[in-house]
């Protein structure tokens, strides 16, 4: 590929995909509250059972986010169509930039990079410019670097390490966005929900969102609620999961509950 012309005749890039609905905004914030964990178990049930993105674990502990899914695919290099030749001056007409300038606050950016432990997708420059877009955080199979910058600047990543490489210095190639990625083995669209924490990063297809929610609500209510009565004694086989006497107890005791005033 021509140096001084980064953008392939071979096959025009970045490819850019179909328009995308982003997440309902009440549906995201209600999921806020739902773990990794929980939100993987519900959607198993529901018969959704490849959620949980493989790979990546959070870059610093007790980060969260939830958020709605913007997509980013690198795909493997050939020199007749794209490679890592100049660096970040090639790098900035390709879809690793365009992505960027797309981002809504509240995005989670979900990048498929084939668990590549020699692409560093992202560094400080542009996880900083990603923050003050308003991302909420960054799920990658796949490294990073400039790792120490990138911690003061707080946005919460997924990731399987790091490297000292930028993003096309080896294997593979910034491709296209606002695509369906696999990432993790977990298949991500555009507009799907994202939900990560100390668990990991699971995948909230967009349709099943709001059955999750209604179940994932109550089921965080109840583990409270056993939560509580494990401290004070009980046995687990009679609160872990509920039994239909426990069942009973615990809505009681949800239905008694004063709530609080809002602040």
């Amino acid at each position: 590929m021509d140096t001084q012309n980064p953008m392939s005749t071979v096959w025009p890039l970045p490819v850019r995909g179909a328009p995308f609905t982003r997440a309902d905004a009440d549906l995201v914030r209600r999921m806020d509250a739902i773990s990794a964990a929980t939100a993987c178990a519900k959607l198993h049930g529901m018969g959704v059972t490849r959620t949980a993105v493989q790979g990546p674990t959070a870059l610093d502990t007790g980060s969260r986010i939830v958020g709605s899914a913007l997509t980013l695919q690198f795909m493997p290099q050939r020199e007749d169509v794209a490679s890592g030749l100049g660096q970040e001056y090639v790098e900035r007409d390709t879809a690793l930039w365009a992505v960027l300038e797309t981002v809504q606050p509240g995005d989670v950016l979900v990048v498929q990079a084939w668990g590549s432990n020699f692409t560093g997708c992202f560094g400080d420059m542009l996880v900083r410019y990603f923050k003050r877009r308003g991302g909420a955080g960054i799920v990658i199979d796949g490294r990073i670097r400039d790792a120490a910058r990138v911690r003061q600047l707080g946005v919460p990543i997924w990731c399987t390490g790091t490297t000292p490489h930028y993003a096309s210095q080896t294997d593979l190639f910034p491709w296209a966005y606002d695509v369906p990625v696999a990432t993790g083995g977990v298949l991500c669209l555009p507009g799907d929900i994202v939900v990560a924490d100390d668990d990991g990063a699971v995948i909230v297809p967009a349709a099943k969102a709001p059955e999750l929610v209604q179940d994932a609500e109550d089921h965080e209510d109840w583990e409270s609620f056993s939560r509580m009565r494990l401290e004070q004694g009980a046995r687990l086989s009679d609160y872990y999961p509920l039994s239909p006497n426990s069942r009973a107890e615990y809505e009681h005791w949800r239905d008694n509950q004063v709530k609080q005033p809002a602040q």
